[in-house]
């Protein structure tokens, strides 16, 4: 049988609204705009370049809307009434568009008095009827009706021949299939029709039945089987609400159902086989980036290079060199062009009627700023208070849902019925329409996932600012990444604070008892000032080379973190109370014996009084004193001390760690227990490591000890829920193996290819043998030489003298010299640049790397050695976390609210699930797959990623 040929078809209008908000109003030498073109041209170019290397993809064209009207129109003079006219300066842009698709020598397709969705079907179905599958590249609802539609070919060497349909969401890289229809509709594609005539669509201006949203109207066709079925089964239901309005509005949802409809049979302008994918053109795609001064595309296309990603010489309305000054400065940039911030102009919205005049503002806008407000910090133990929105510089509201006294007889304040306001909120901040641009998003996602509203597609001005700005801030010491502080620093504005708000100590009053007004001013200019950060940072991205990384590592891992938090994990209180009780026994056995050492009794727990102990009283050597007049009593001073032999020091040292231990898991982990959940849910944050790392806190459940006896009893205490088993799935030694590959060391490429012991190796390199001291120490230098370790900082490490620790730093060198070289160019490129970068694209700024401290200096040295590494590793898990739970809905193994896998913790390398018994055998092969394959296909690895894989019980047991 011939290769069978496989259709793309492009819903062009959907590629340019998301261009046209992903980047800053651009223009070309001539001052027409071009931001969206030039985003256009990036994602087609993209698109067209991978489904070129890629198996199978052979055919590909553009759909485009070519007007406004269309026969739905001649049927429904209200249809699509509602939608507002292009936004001004993507007018121009509309004919551009169609020169760039030509540009590729790329059919592009649009007929009069047709909508482009008809097309698509049109083309889609004439497709498969000559046995061509066909992928659509959208995420629209309406064209999920023909996905899974398989056409009746001939037969061909007894083989069917007819072809399939299926959908390409790339914003998401998601592959759409008839499962993932029912997954987000609960019927089948061929039943998707019936939904969406039942619940209509606002922003088309279909009808539907009025108060049926997708919940109710999926579950009238499951039960019922088609739409006319659904209508008259409304004739035996009980009275009610919905009897009424399936009864009184029938002919609104008839209706709906012919708008619904795809027309299959339009005529085709441009032949199948004319759409034939080929390579990128190079003209006249060159004549076209040259006229529109695109030369960072023409250079990529001069290069060969299939897949640019990022502006470099546009011309930015009102802002000429910003590309260049923010290469330069980043955080210098020049203030947008806004008015100052108005908190009098914010509105209260308190009544339906207000709110919804905001909701169809915000569709119309397709970006809207949202923030929540609630009465506590823990996502998932907080009550919503309110929700504020901005659309605009000072254009922005606060909708009140939980204000009022918390004496039962105090007056609550006029405001909507919080059901009520989140049901007509829920279809605008789920519609993929709209892009939502947040704060600290995962958090605001927690809070509104717990009502039943599931945000996207979003923006995360906190992500973005770390994508741009990680270990960077004006003063060169390095800033964080909150809201305030960004204002402060890109908008020199200065935020209302919630104490300025709610007020401190004993007169402090929860944000539900503010006076609505003040809460308006607070509240309202948190989504103000978010939409303000977003269109100043958001262009950098593109400009700055953040896009690749914040696109595909970080934006899309919000939900899947926030997700994570709120499964938590299920801890044995029993267990945790047992050991808090071992633990407070022997902390106080241990101060028995470090009081007999001191030959007298003393606060252990004191600095001071402890300094005094040992270097007063026992006169030991080493006690330097610091600026307070009191001893240093760290952990280096204790480890220096044991090391001379002390007793004392020992003692006090295994204190510490059993005091920490006690107070910061035993005991605190019982306090975290969710009383809802009975589950423990961690908070992670996404900007808390400069190299990109998850940092895990309330409680911190990524410092647990590993190795350690005492570490492995408290990861007993993490269990699954009864019938369960956790499953931990760990990259083995991801960061050598990096280190392999970037630094191109072809001994250490081949011990990880034929599965050696890389630690055996490097023994057998170094001393000519391998027994249990070389290994260990041939670990601790593989390790070390990767944090840029110093003579003196190995030498305490290994316990030898500074001269013997540089002669093996010199032989590691000498065995593998792509090590010393990789170390070398990085410095010299973080010297000059300022910053390192991953594999992926994620920088980590070192402003201090040519300080004239010394220490300053070396500390940012031995950091800039390790950060493209460490995060590297750090984005690869993140590319695992983001792909592996489509990756199990695909085997249908996805948690589903009461069984499945469920992904729960991320602790450095390691992911850990709770899943069924019966479903491990199953799960297995698929979690190690997506880990192992994470890297890719943007980064092609030349040494295998190893993943350990081990269930049980516990935690520790599954190690």
């Amino acid at each position: 049988m011939a290769d069978k040929q496989h259709l793309y078809l492009v819903d062009g209008s959907a590629y340019i609204f998301r261009a046209y908000h992903r980047l800053p109003p651009l223009t070309n030498p001539e001052g027409t705009p071009v931001g969206a073109v030039y985003g256009y041209t990036t994602m087609l170019w993209k698109l067209a370049d991978d489904l070129h290397k890629a198996d199978g993809p052979t055919h590909l064209a553009v759909i485009l809307d070519k007007s406004s009207h269309s026969f739905r129109n001649d049927l429904y003079d209200q249809y699509k009434a509602n939608r507002p006219d292009p936004p001004e300066d993507l007018v121009p842009q509309f004919p551009l568009i169609r020169d760039a698709t030509r540009a590729f020598s790329l059919p592009v397709i649009e007929e009069p008095d047709v909508e482009a969705d008809d097309m698509i079907a049109s083309y889609a179905r004439a497709a498969t009827r000559r046995g061509w599958d066909v992928t659509i590249v959208s995420s629209d609802k309406d064209l999920m009706q023909l996905i899974g539609q398989c056409a009746d070919g001939e037969l061909e060497d007894g083989i069917e021949t007819g072809g399939c349909i299926d959908m390409l969401d790339t914003m998401k890289s998601q592959r759409i299939g008839r499962d993932e229809v029912i997954e987000k509709f609960g019927v089948p594609p061929e039943q998707l029709g019936d939904v969406l005539a039942l619940m209509g669509d606002s922003v088309d201006n279909i009808p539907g039945i009025f108060g049926v949203g997708p919940k109710t109207a999926s579950k009238l066709i499951a039960d019922h089987g088609t739409l006319t079925a659904a209508l008259d089964s409304a004739a035996d239901m009980k009275k009610s609400k919905l009897k009424e309005r399936l009864i009184e509005h029938r002919a609104d949802a008839e209706l709906s159902r012919v708008l619904v409809t795809l027309k299959e049979d339009c005529p085709l302008p441009v032949a199948l086989d004319d759409m034939k994918l080929d390579e990128v053109p190079t003209e006249p795609l060159a004549a076209f980036l040259e006229t529109h001064g695109f030369t960072s595309l023409l250079r990529r296309l001069d290069a060969g290079s299939g897949s640019p990603d990022r502006p470099n010489n546009l011309n930015p309305a009102k802002a000429e060199n910003k590309g260049t000054e923010a290469a330069a400065a980043g955080n210098s940039q020049p203030l947008p062009d806004m008015p100052a911030v108005d908190r009098s102009a914010y509105e209260a919205v308190t009544t339906m009627e207000r709110l919804e005049h905001w909701i169809l503002r915000a569709h119309e806008a397709r970006l809207v700023a949202v923030d929540t407000e609630t009465s506590a910090l823990d996502a998932m133990r907080a009550d919503l208070v309110g929700i504020s929105l901005a659309l605009g510089p000072n254009d922005a509201c606060y909708i009140p849902l939980g204000h009022g006294g918390s004496d039962m007889f105090s007056d609550r304040p006029e405001q909507i019925d919080r059901d009520r306001a989140l049901a007509a909120l829920k279809p605008l901040l789920e519609s993929d329409a709209v892009l939502k641009v947040l704060h600290n998003a995962k958090y605001d996602l927690t809070v509104l996932a717990r009502h039943d509203i599931a945000v996207a597609p979003i923006d995360d001005t906190m992500i973005i600012s770390f994508a741009l700005d990680a270990g960077r801030s004006l003063d060169g010491i390095g800033g964080g990444h909150g809201m305030d502080e960004l204002a402060s620093r890109h908008l020199d504005h200065a935020c209302l604070t919630f104490k300025e708000v709610c007020g401190t100590g004993k007169k402090a009053i929860p944000f539900g008892e503010v006076p609505i007004d003040r809460a308006t001013e607070y509240a309202a200019e948190d989504a103000d000032v978010t939409l303000r950060l977003h269109a100043l940072l958001k262009p950098r991205l593109a400009i700055e080379g953040g896009t690749r990384v914040y696109e595909r590592v970080d934006r899309s891992l919000v939900p899947v973190v926030a997700q994570m938090e709120r499964h938590g994990i299920k801890v044995d209180r029993a267990r945790l109370a047992k050991l808090s009780e071992e633990f407070a026994a022997e902390t106080t056995r241990l101060e028995g014996e470090i009081h007999t050492l001191a030959g007298q009794e003393f606060t252990v727990g004191s600095p001071k009084q402890l300094g005094d102990i040992l270097f007063d009283k026992l006169g030991h050597k080493g006690g330097r004193k610091g600026k307070s007049g009191q001893y240093s009593t760290d952990q280096t001073v204790l480890e220096r001390l044991s090391g001379d032999g002390v007793e004392i020091a020992d003692k006090v040292l295994e204190w510490r760690q059993l005091a920490k231990l006690k107070s910061t898991y035993t005991d605190a982990l019982q306090a975290a227990i969710n009383p809802d959940t009975g589950r423990v849910h961690t908070s992670y944050s996404l900007v808390g490591a400069q190299t990109g790392r998850l940092s895990s806190t309330d409680p911190n459940l990524q410092n647990i000890p590993i190795r350690t006896a005492i570490g492995r009893q408290i990861r007993e205490a993490f269990v699954p829920e009864d019938g369960n088993v956790l499953l931990a799935a760990d990259y083995s030694q991801i960061e050598l193996r990096l280190a392999a590959h970037m630094a191109g060391v072809d001994a250490l490429k081949e011990a990880f290819e034929q599965g050696e012991d890389i630690h055996n190796r490097t023994a057998r390199e170094m001393f000519g043998e391998v027994d249990r001291d070389t290994r260990g120490r041939a670990k601790t230098i593989n390790f070390a030489i990767l944090y840029g370790i110093s003579r003196w900082g190995l030498a305490g490490r290994l316990q030898v003298e500074p001269d013997e620790a540089q002669a093996m730093i010199d032989t590691y060198f000498q065995r593998f010299p792509g090590i010393q070289r990789y170390i070398m160019e990085t410095l010299e490129r973080v010297r000059e640049r300022g910053y390192s970068e991953t594999l992926f694209g994620r920088k980590t700024w070192f402003p201090r790397i040519r300080s004239k401290n010394q220490a300053e200096r070396q500390g940012s040295e031995r950091a800039a050695i390790n950060a493209p590494i460490q995060g590297t590793s750090a984005d690869i898990i993140k590319r695992a976390m983001v792909r592996m739970m489509p990756a199990l809905e695909t085997e249908g193994l996805a948690y589903d609210g009461e069984r499945g896998v469920r992904m729960l913790l991320q602790v450095h390398d390691e992911l850990v699930f709770e899943l069924p018994k019966d479903m491990v055998d199953a799960a297995k092969p698929v979690i190690e797959r997506v880990m192992a394959e994470a890297a890719l296909p943007s980064v092609d690895l030349t040494v295998p990623l190893g993943v350990e894989i081990g269930t049980g019980p516990s935690w520790d047991a599954a190690h």
